[in-house]
């Protein structure tokens, strides 16, 4: 039997990232590559990207291979049924037709004289869900959250993202945007502009402090800075916070937690988890896990190619 294999691109506010995964959830290495995005992309701009990483990607797949089809995830929030983008984070590409350009940049790709005649072909799915659906697929399919019945898994890095899985099935709602946790409120700001790297740096800075990264709160905080320090654990509060309410009205078992800022301290998903126990009112809430992902960075290429894999 052939390997099977699929194209997973994973679209969010600083890069696109593209690679093959297989039907055991692992990315090929040498077809993983990325470009730059950014606020003020363009449409024109994304075409460019995806048509090089594409390219790229695809020059890796296996002769003998299976090609599965194309799986995205996408900064959000999405149109499900156009298959088309309106991400907070780029306004540049609200309404941008991305698995439509996906899928015929992975056509013109397989047509190459270098590929058997059975792989050059334009009939393959291509499926569209937002970032953290596709991250949530993975966590529940070979990452932290396996095995589980009910899972969440989000991202806390330059915002902050989340995506639901239910009995194996990721949870996408009535437009498929369902586990942005990052635009609930929490008093009067979202809990990403509370939680997310960004927010933190900007608070720190304003109690006095003098670093400018994510990374330089991480190095200051375990030198000993308080406010450093304060701003990690705040951050850790408030995203327990918003999971424990989040547990409360979906009753999950495990959250996953991923993302550059969740490693900004050795204990933040601890921190976190403390935070939900304290925050949760009834028992099944503060009874749910709260875990490190188990696949870092690769979570949403992942799940973006669980989404024709299986």
């Amino acid at each position: 039997m052939p390997t099977r294999i699929a194209l997973a691109l994973d679209l969010g506010g600083t890069k696109l990232d593209a690679a093959l995964v297989d039907a055991d959830g692992s990315v090929l290495t040498a077809s993983r590559n990325r470009r730059a995005t950014g606020r003020a992309a363009t449409p024109a701009d994304l075409d460019a990207a995806i048509e090089h990483t594409v390219a790229h990607a695809l020059s890796h797949l296996p002769r003998d291979a299976e090609f599965a089809g194309v799986g995205i995830g996408s900064a959000g929030p999405i149109d499900l049924a156009a298959g088309a983008i309106h991400p907070v984070n780029m306004p540049g590409l609200h309404g941008y037709g991305l698995a439509d350009a996906a899928h015929r940049s992975a056509a013109r790709a397989l047509r190459h004289d270098d590929f058997p005649t059975r792989l050059r072909h334009d009939d393959f799915p291509t499926r569209l869900r937002h970032d953290g659906g596709c991250l949530a697929l993975a966590e529940s399919w070979i990452g932290a959250a396996a095995g589980s019945r009910a899972s969440l898994s989000i991202v806390v890095s330059t915002g902050v993202g989340g995506g639901i899985v239910v009995d194996g099935e990721p949870i996408g709602g009535a437009s498929g945007n369902a586990g942005h946790l990052g635009q609930t409120v929490i008093g009067d700001l979202t809990l990403e502009e509370i939680a997310s790297g960004p927010a933190s740096v900007a608070w720190a800075r304003s109690q006095g402090w003098n670093g400018e990264t994510g990374e330089d709160i991480a190095r200051d905080a375990a030198s000993g800075d308080v406010v450093a320090r304060a701003a990690i654990e705040r951050s850790a509060a408030t995203v327990g916070l918003g999971l424990a309410n989040a547990s409360t009205l979906l009753d999950l078992d495990v959250i996953a937690i991923s993302g550059g800022f969740s490693r900004v301290a050795p204990d933040y998903v601890d921190l976190v988890s403390a935070a939900l126990v304290r925050t949760a009112v009834l028992p099944y809430a503060r009874a749910t896990r709260v875990v490190r992902s188990a696949l870092g960075d690769e979570g949403p290429l992942v799940g973006a190619a669980a989404l024709v894999l299986r």
